[in-house]
């Protein structure tokens, strides 16, 4: 894919961008994520059931993050936030802090981050690291025992929303990175963009649910697509850029 005619840019990270740093992907064949059902972790009902299992669960989860750091995708993504001198809006469903941590900054969690927090009592969202359990003190409020893991759940809305669909609509191309295509809104996206005129790219281990709703689907590890793609889309916008007859 060269970048011709490319400004703006949407791209899209799931759970296989994450997998080869050692991250659960979020449903595995057995349906469970981490030996838990998802609805015994994943649900605000469960968290009103069983906060104390819920809490372990993500606690776990957060620990985790410490053994564990970016792979070649999250590092060619973070390059590509860095060099793209276009618009570029970088938007995951993972809860990890991966993409941080390679270097990108036009970033946006959609289903949350587990390392933060969300107090119930007076609504404040704040960073947390390390231990949360079900006696966490608010540091806002001082409130104990009414913050949970700032990630949306299952009935619950995504974040930002209304940002992501303004990208979308005004992006030239997005890109589909890791995902199952299979969950909604994020599975939507794709529509959007193409919607409203965009070229549309699909890097998978195995073709998703949405393959057929895209201009061009590559598949393979996001380690390996990730990287070559990046250089492929820098090598032609510089190329471009310094090209008296592109202009």
């Amino acid at each position: 894919m060269t970048s011709h005619g490319i400004r703006n840019i949407v791209v899209l990270t799931g759970a296989g961008v994450s997998a080869e740093s050692g991250v659960a992907t979020f449903r595995g064949p057995d349906g469970l994520w981490e030996g838990h059902r998802v609805e015994d972790v994943a649900t605000p009902q469960a968290f009103a059931r069983d906060p104390a299992l819920v809490h372990a669960f993500y606690d776990a989860r957060r620990a985790k993050l410490g053994t564990i750091g970016p792979n070649a995708a999250h590092e060619a993504l973070a390059r590509l936030d860095c060099e793209w001198p276009g618009k570029l809006l970088l938007v995951t469903q993972n809860v990890d802090d991966l993409h941080e941590r390679a270097g990108s900054k036009r970033l946006l969690h959609m289903h949350g981050e587990l390392k933060r927090g969300w107090c119930l009592e007076c609504d404040d969202r704040f960073e947390w690291d390390g231990v949360m359990g079900e006696g966490a003190v608010c540091p806002a409020c001082a409130t104990p025992g009414r913050v949970r893991p700032d990630i949306v759940w299952f009935g619950e809305m995504p974040y930002e929303m209304e940002r992501i669909d303004e990208a979308l609509q005004r992006c030239d191309l997005f890109v589909s990175i890791g995902t199952s295509g299979a969950v909604y809104p994020a599975a939507g996206f794709v529509q959007t963009a193409r919607y409203c005129g965009a070229r549309t790219l699909e890097l998978n281990l195995e073709p998703s649910l949405a393959s057929f709703l895209f201009d061009e689907s590559r598949t393979g590890r996001a380690g390996e697509l990730v990287p070559v793609w990046v250089e492929e889309l820098l090598s032609g916008a510089h190329s471009a850029h310094s090209s008296p007859m592109s202009r």
